[in-house]
């Protein structure tokens, strides 16, 4: 098995890749800027390749890892190769209103939005408050 096939890598990349919570990818699928964005197999009608990630991404994140299948593992990779190579593209300005955006979005990444903690690790919102845990604890002098 290849590093690029390994399941404990390949969840360690997505995760990373992917930081819109289910609830938030979920609501933004239904919005009309999400409908309108990307690639649709069978030329102008139907739903778009990205959108039909978005709808799998869901799934993946609700879904424990003990139950991830091999092809589950095998569109993590397909969704890793897509956030990486569009933010390699990255258009100069502001990036909040666009297609570019919007299209990352459909496929779980945000680019104006700051990276999920890893999971297990204190909460985005915890992190906001209390700003980074130390790296080490301090000690008490003796």
């Amino acid at each position: 098995m290849s590093s690029r096939e390994d399941p404990d890598q390949t969840y360690r990349e997505f995760t990373e890749a992917v930081n819109m919570k289910p609830g938030e990818l979920s609501t933004w699928l239904e919005t009309e800027e999400s409908q309108q964005v990307g690639w649709r197999k069978g030329g102008k009608g139907g739903e778009s390749v990205g959108h039909e990630s978005g709808r799998k991404i869901i799934d993946l994140l609700r879904r424990k890892r003990d139950k991830l299948t091999e092809a589950d593992y095998k569109h993590m990779r397909k969704v890793v190769g897509y956030v990486r190579r569009h933010m390699a593209q990255r258009p100069s300005g502001d990036v909040r209103a666009t297609r570019w955006r919007y299209s990352l979005m459909n496929w779980g990444h945000d680019p104006v939005k700051a990276k999920l903690p890893p999971p297990g690790g204190p909460s985005r919102k915890a992190l906001e408050r209390h700003g980074a845990p130390p790296k080490a604890r301090r000690t008490r002098p003796a």
